[in-house]
């Protein structure tokens, strides 16, 4: 990556490529959007998001089924991958990404320990999954979850999916 910043990079990706795009988001708690719409006239390519830190949240905002957060939990790669179509489909973009995952400092097992964090990416012509485990703060584990989710959506745009 050059000097430019991820968002930067995106804005400029999604703008010459039209597409629109939406978040669910849960550990990061609205980062991702915060840090599209940094960016000065980032309405023509990012409709919006949706925060759902709970269960409760995630079911009736997203659409992720109950039976999916019981047996695989909100931090898998089936739950992010339910988070971005619903989101896709509730607000009606054509990329949707997810980020779900365990901040810490506290919340780890040992099948999923403090920074295992989801990113899922649903476009009209595939979607995608990639699991992280960030070794940071709550602050830095947050971060780092942002900049994956903004990451997986430039890697689409520039082919690398």
């Amino acid at each position: 990556m050059d000097s430019k910043t991820l968002e930067l990079r995106l804005a400029e990706l999604l703008t010459n490529q039209q597409f629109r795009l939406v978040t669910a988001e849960s550990c990061t708690g609205g980062l991702v959007a915060d840090r599209l719409t940094n960016i000065p006239g980032s309405s023509s390519y990012f409709i919006g998001g949706v925060v759902a830190y709970a269960y409760e949240a995630k079911v009736a905002l997203l659409g992720v089924s109950w039976d999916t957060l019981n047996t695989k939990g909100a931090v898998s790669k089936e739950t992010v991958l339910e988070m971005a179509r619903g989101v896709r489909k509730v607000l009606d973009g054509e990329l949707a990404v997810s980020v779900s995952g365990i901040a810490g400092p506290g919340g780890g097992t040992p099948e999923k320990p403090v920074g295992t964090t989801w990113i899922g990416l649903v476009t009209p012509t595939g979607e995608w999954t990639r699991r992280f485990i960030w070794d940071g703060d709550r602050a830095r584990n947050k971060a780092l979850s942002a900049d994956a989710a903004l990451q997986i959506v430039i890697d689409y745009l520039e082919g690398k999916l």
